[in-house]
């Protein structure tokens, strides 16, 4: 017996030796595919230092998310305000995809400027910001949306697309406390889905030259980010091995993670973040997920001009 999703929460069994039709396509199920299985990744932001950070959903990418999807890269600078141009450079480990149990080691540059309203930024991309008033700041931008190559996944599935997506932020800064939550949608190509984020982090000065800053963070996604991103069709179940699976809209995943920062002089700076992602709902049980837990951590070194 084979297990094949017909909708968000749906399941039927399917005999051996059974036509299976969906979308005018019609195959004979002998042989009971195995999904993976596993067991044991965004979002930090700036508090009252500099965060940088990857989008998302980190999280956005698997690197993602998070970010997109994605997951998160930091580098720490001095406390400033007003516009200022941070550079620098870093490296990761992080999943090929959401859910994947191989890890690749990945290059990552750092970049945030702040030029009046306008911003670029590696979590919220280029855009500007429409509302600063007091703590509380509002904006768009046009942010990058992740997916995953072929060969990162089983033979059969194909590849979704990294690509641009337009996004919608908020972040609410209390003191050290800081409150961000954001939706970006892919405008073409990729999963064409809406992902949205929220996070909460807490910046712990340890020294002067010190701090450390704590997050948790999670995201959702709607169905036609999920199905494309988790789920698996007809084609490709019988391209792969694996079942037919349909994701549905939902709460894709939970983080937490620690970033470490240490300001050398007043302008440059070190960043190192580790962390954790726990797949939820669809997502978990997509049969393309290998790992429900997934480590992650970076390093960077960054100039603030």
């Amino acid at each position: 017996m084979a297990l094949f999703e017909l909708s968000a929460g749906e399941r039927r069994a399917a005999p051996a030796g059974q036509e299976i039709r969906e979308h005018g396509l019609a195959w004979r199920h002998d042989v009971r595919p195995t999904p993976f299985k596993g067991e044991a990744r965004h979002f930090p932001k700036r508090c009252e230092y500099l965060c940088m950070t990857l989008s998302s959903r980190i999280g956005r990418l698997a690197w993602p998310t998070l970010l997109l999807a994605a997951l998160a890269l930091p580098a720490a600078a001095s406390a400033q305000s007003g516009d200022h141009v941070t550079l620098g450079a870093g490296a990761g480990v992080v999943p090929d995809y959401q859910g994947s149990d191989d890890y690749r080691f990945l290059p990552i540059p750092v970049i945030d400027a702040q030029f009046g309203q306008f911003f670029v930024s590696l979590r919220n991309g280029i855009g500007v910001n429409v509302i600063e008033i007091g703590p509380l700041t509002a904006g768009a931008s046009v942010a990058l949306v992740g997916g995953y190559r072929r060969r990162d996944v089983p033979d059969g599935i194909r590849r979704v697309s990294t690509t641009a997506g337009g996004r919608l932020f908020a972040n609410l800064k209390l003191d050290n406390l800081s409150f961000t939550v954001g939706a970006t949608k892919a405008v073409e190509g990729g999963t064409r889905g809406v992902v949205a984020d929220a996070s909460l982090s807490y910046a712990l000065p340890v020294s002067d030259r010190m701090t450390v800053i704590p997050t948790i963070g999670t995201s959702w996604a709607n169905g036609k980010h999920m199905n494309r991103y988790f789920g698996i069709d007809a084609s490709e179940a019988i391209a792969s091995g694996l079942p037919f699976y349909r994701a549905g809209s939902g709460f894709k995943d939970v983080s937490g993670l620690i970033t470490a920062s240490y300001r050398l002089d007043s302008h440059w700076s070190l960043g190192a973040t580790g962390g954790v992602t726990r797949l939820l709902g669809d997502a978990a049980d997509s049969p393309l997920n290998e790992r429900r837990w997934q480590p992650s951590g970076f390093m960077s070194v960054a100039y603030t001009f």
